[in-house]
């Protein structure tokens, strides 16, 4: 990145003084040569002043105002490598010399590979003098190129409260912008241009237009982008950038063809191999274009074949690219386990390692989350590190409730990460805490990154099914695919969410073809073919048979540990065999805590013998007594080995500890209507609906509870209110509802004598 900050050279010059030589006995002191070279400096002429100070120079190796002279004479010449050199040789004699240590931190940003050396000689300066705010300045924006935003907004915190020049606000504006803050970015924006500045452009114009485009307002980023491209029409490095801005804004604004045209000049430049690649990944991501994917890893392929020895920071690049890609996820290991080699405890990289072995099988569940937990305890000192590994985390789901306290920390640590607090709303929606997780969507909701996204309508949706109101669930997913938002990821997950509720709402039919539609938009996609598979079966559309050809045909094509949840619900929704006492065995061992493997499991110990079932499931509770899933395995065991006795206890031992259990009510009230005590099941599942009053499925239970008892009427009731109430809610009446009502009825005309008109033909 060798480009040239607002300041530029005139701003150097104004920066930086030259020496006076007044002082009688001073001047007496310096030799001829020096003193007649910054006098020709002095007049203007600066080729003569460098001939005089080389010459003074070598007459004199030793005087640090001749090296110095030297320097700035190339400097004010544009001869910035030979400027960069003269003043390392004055550090060199004098580490401390304030006007040296200036310089180097301004010409550092000139060049990338300067950058480190600026920001070294800067910290140096602000040592000695840490009132300079005008260095400070400079040394956030070095920080910034060096993408270290902590340290960088660390210092603009500093130099921003102090009337800051208009420069300093527009490195500020580009550094927040690009740390991920783009609204403080724009805000700065705002206040350069308020300032009458010149106008904003040059690679600083990318800064602006990203910010506009990440505020919501892609058409002024376009406008400022295609102003730049008309001012610099060039292929060189400005422009090739450019037009990958300029895409990007494209993009956000849903003009597709147009992102893609713009970037059509860059095909066959060695020089954009890069910002091409770069590019059409955000196209392919965003507007859910596979097509591309063959060019872009061919892309990152060629721009790794001409680099020898590529940086690590390309190679995380490419390899973070080509994790996003499943045929290349095998390349992306490889690349990962190389970087690691060179930095073996760079934790944010060994989060990314862990991460991509349990997408390819290579782990299982309980080894990511034993060895990711290991990986990110304690927290890293260093913020910039800390920054890293907040934003690997990111970008994996949870894999355990012991990680909320792990974003938590990360986030009040100062990471800038606010999907992190997305990724606790999902666990906590896990534990159930539906009230914290929507505190945390709210957070996440807050900020500029999660303004603008939906992924949150997601989990709302999910919570508002768990809290029973089915109907605003399907409604909220509904709006989100009548959206038809550029991520594809969204529309699977609204699809999926979809789904699940209309299995909820007792309308598999309904789910399966929304299902069709999920594996049309990603054939290749077997899990999909899983989840549809267990459906299938419950809705009693394919045999056993057919659904364990499903079964096998997974374990014959997919590497060891590939087990996603799709394939334990599978398992676990098909009957307890002794054929595939093989399979709960091994799933126990990637997921022992997993109740309906377990459940599987021990009712086929228990058609072998009851005694050692029930031996297996005091073995599971005695493993964590203290664990209230623990009670709960145990009630679901006792219950599906119809040892009801034994749910009893378990369920009672929880509610004993926490007697507003909702869960642990409706689970004993099922145990009482299996016995046939239906009063006593009633009186729970009313405890259970006082503290969900929209829990429709409690009250879809206490109408077959009702119906069980013969109180048709008081069931008829309750259907026809829950029909009023979905009518009221601009939904569409329950078919589940409508036959329960029917049969209702028909039994009523039945017992008078009556033979229902449906029936006489």
């Amino acid at each position: 990145m060798n480009k040239i900050i607002g300041l530029g050279l005139a701003g150097i010059v104004a920066t930086i003084p030259i020496i006076s030589y007044e002082s009688a006995a001073y001047a007496q002191a310096t030799p001829t040569l020096v003193r007649q070279g910054f006098g020709l400096l002095n007049q203007g002429r600066v080729q003569d002043a460098i001939a005089i100070f080389e010459q003074a120079v070598q007459r004199y190796p030793d005087s640090l105002e001749a090296k110095l002279g030297l320097a700035i004479s190339y400097r004010r010449q544009g001869l910035i490598p030979q400027a960069w050199s003269a003043y390392q040789q004055v550090l060199a004699q004098d580490p401390n010399n304030q006007l040296a240590l200036k310089a180097v931190g301004l010409l550092g940003t000139f060049r990338s590979e300067w950058q480190v050396r600026g920001i070294e000689a800067l910290t140096r300066l602000l040592n000695i003098n840490p009132n300079d705010n005008e260095s400070r300045g400079i040394r956030a924006l070095l920080y910034g190129y060096q993408q270290r935003f902590v340290e960088a907004i660390s210092d603009y915190q500093i130099v921003l409260q102090a009337n800051p020049t208009p420069e300093i606000l527009l490195g500020a504006a580009e550094t927040y912008t690009n740390s991920g803050n783009p609204q403080q970015g724009l805000d700065l924006f705002n206040r350069y241009l308020a300032t009458g500045g010149k106008p904003i452009s040059g690679f600083t114009a990318l800064a602006y237009a990203r910010a506009l485009r990440e505020t919501g307002n892609p058409g002024g980023a376009i406008q400022v982008l295609e102003n730049q491209l008309r001012i610099s029409p060039q292929l060189d490095d400005l422009g090739i950038q450019t037009r990958g801005s300029l895409s990007q804004a494209y993009l956000a604004n849903r003009q597709v063809n147009e992102a893609l045209n713009v970037l059509a000049p860059l095909q066959g430049i060695l020089a954009a191999i890069l910002p091409l690649a770069r590019s059409l990944n955000a196209i392919r991501s965003q507007s859910n274009n596979p097509a591309l994917t063959p060019q872009i890893a061919s892309l990152y392929r060629q721009a790794l074949a001409q680099i020898p020895n590529p940086e690590p920071k390309l190679l995380r690049e490419v390899a973070d690219v080509f994790a996003g890609i499943p045929s290349e996820r095998q390349t992306a290991l490889q690349i990962y386990q190389q970087l690691i080699q060179i930095e073996p405890n760079n934790r944010p990289l060994i989060v990314k390692v862990l991460a991509l072995q349990s997408q390819l099988g290579l782990i299982s569940k309980a080894d990511l989350r034993s060895r990711l937990f290991a990986a990110v305890q304690p927290l890293p000192a260093d913020p910039n590190e800390r920054q890293q590994l907040a934003q690997s985390l990111a970008g994996i789901d949870p894999p355990g409730p012991e990680f909320i306290a792990v974003y938590f920390g990360l986030l009040q640590s100062g990471a800038n990460v606010p999907f992190l607090n997305f990724r606790i709303a999902q666990l906590l929606i896990e534990n159930n805490d539906l009230g914290g997780a929507r505190q945390a969507l709210a957070a996440y909701a807050a900020t500029p990154e999660g303004a603008k996204d939906l992924s949150p309508q997601l989990l709302a949706a999910e919570i508002e099914r768990r809290e029973g109101n089915l109907e605003g669930s399907a409604y909220r997913y509904q709006a989100l695919i009548a959206s038809n938002p550029p991520d594809s990821d969204i529309i699977m997950g609204a699809l999926r969410g979809l789904a699940t509720v209309r299995v909820q709402q007792n309308r598999p039919i309904d789910a399966l073809v929304i299902f069709d539609q999920l594996i049309a938009r990603n054939p290749q996609d077997l899990t999909l073919q899983l989840a549809r598979t267990s459906l299938a079966y419950e809705a009693k559309v394919i045999s056993e048979l057919q659904a364990e050809g499903i079964l096998n045909y997974w374990f014959q094509t997919q590497p060891p540990n590939n087990a996603p949840p799709e394939l334990f619900a599978l398992v676990g929704t098909l009957p307890a065999h002794a054929r595939r006492e093989g399979i709960y065995n091994y799933l126990l061992q990637i997921d022992p805590n997993n109740i309906p493997i377990q459940i599987r499991s021990i009712q086929v110990i228990a058609q072998r013998s009851p005694e050692q079932a029930r031996v297996r499931v005091a073995e599971l509770v005695a493993r964590d007594p203290t664990n209230i899933r623990s009670y709960f395995l145990q009630g679901e065991l006792g219950q599906a080995i119809k040892d009801f006795e034994l749910a009893s206890q378990a369920y009672n031992i929880i509610l004993a500890a926490q007697p507003s259990n909702r869960d642990a009510l409706s689970a004993l009230a099922g145990v009482r209507f299996q016995q046939k005590r239906f009063n006593d099941a009633a009186d729970l599942y009313y405890q259970s609906l006082a503290i969900n009053p929209n829990d429709k499925d409690i009250r879809r239970t206490l109408i077959d509870l009702d119906r069980a008892r013969d109180f048709q009427m008081k069931a008829f009731t309750e259907i026809e209110g829950m029909q009023i109430e979905q009518i009221q809610n601009g939904g569409v009446v329950n078919s589940d509802l409508s036959r329960r009502r029917q049969e209702i009825q028909e039994d009523f005309l039945q017992r008078r004598g009556f033979q229902p008109p449906w029936e006489q033909y």
